[in-house]
């Protein structure tokens, strides 16, 4: 037999998937129909899985520790030397300067990705144990592309997690970018168009007309600073779709410096010749967070930002005499 205590992580979520994740190897028949035998009860009683848990909750399995074992995969955590700056963190959540070339979740099996950062990191704050990372994973909430720097928001726990994920999603957590675009921007605009994937490809198409297939987007700049030749621009993400900033940007002739996905080849190999630079040069470097009450009222119009690149600052010297 084996008892589990429902905790903070594991709190609010319905039965059955928690015992998916407990026994993750068992086929989901397996787990109910322990269930309909009550092989398997909550706080003393007979279950169908859809109940949801609450804190300290206590479910039973009587089941044999083989059985046990051979339905249970544990997790292995590789562990890493963190390669972040954390820019704010509380009990719930984490929020992090990722560096350019780092992934921000894993593309193949042995990527090592922020994700993984995040987890060395709490496990060695001992924020979380091994034990516990078997039925609840931290995540992040928002993804940058490799090769972007700045702010990446992060749940620590399951509340944590959940609270993110619906501001990104409501879009009620303001983001903004700096970014050294091609040309001379003298006043701030809204643009809007379509955006079309190519998955294959892993780029995407900006046209000002909808296509089938095609998803809505918005953007917002404010120029900071410009010559004839460059423009430091604040950029807004209201909608916030694959490679959407550089890609709009680049639509309407002024493309991030360095992309070499949607920039212009003669320019980057400028760059690339006089600075080194490998990469665009876009940065998530603000978040403004809404109104907030309970216990993220802390968090209540809050105001994040995370510190430029020392090469971001170097190039935007250079070319902007800034």
């Amino acid at each position: 037999m084996k008892i589990i205590t429902v905790d903070k992580n594991e709190a609010g979520q319905r039965l059955d998937k928690l015992l998916m994740k407990q026994l993750n190897k068992a086929p989901k028949s397996f787990i109910y129909k322990m269930l309909r035998k009550k092989n398997i009860i909550l706080n003393g009683k007979k279950a169908d899985g859809s109940e949801k848990t609450q804190l300290n909750d206590e479910i039973k399995l009587f089941l044999s520790e083989e059985t046990i074992l051979n339905f249970s995969e544990t997790y292995h955590t590789t562990k890493v030397e963190h390669d972040f700056t954390v820019v704010y963190e509380d009990e719930n959540i984490l929020v992090v300067n990722k560096p350019a070339g780092l992934l921000s979740q894993k593309a193949g099996k042995d990527d090592i990705s922020l994700v993984e950062h995040i987890i060395s990191y709490l496990l060695t704050t001992k924020q979380i144990t091994e034990d516990e990372l078997q039925f609840f994973k931290p995540g992040i909430c928002n993804r940058l592309d490799r090769n972007t720097s700045g702010l990446v928001a992060a749940g620590k726990t399951l509340l944590g997690l959940q609270t993110l994920s619906e501001l990104f999603r409501e879009r009620t957590l303001d983001k903004y970018y700096l970014c050294i675009v091609k040309g001379s921007i003298k006043e701030s605009q809204k643009i809007a168009g379509y955006l079309v994937k190519d998955e294959a490809a892993n780029k995407v198409t900006v046209t000002e007309e909808f296509t089938e297939g095609s998803e809505p987007i918005k953007t917002e700049y404010e120029p900071l600073n410009y010559n004839e030749n460059y423009t430091l621009l604040k950029v807004k993400l209201i909608t916030g779709k694959t490679h959407q900033i550089r890609a709009h940007l680049s639509s309407i002739g002024h493309p991030v410096i360095g992309d070499g996905k949607y920039g212009s080849k003669k320019n980057n190999a400028e760059l690339r010749k006089t600075f080194q630079l490998q990469h665009q040069l876009l940065h998530s470097y603000e978040l403004v967070f809404p109104k907030m009450e309970g216990e993220f009222k802390q968090l209540s119009g809050k105001v994040l930002r995370a510190s430029l690149p020392d090469y971001f600052i170097r190039i935007q010297k250079e070319v902007l005499g800034l």
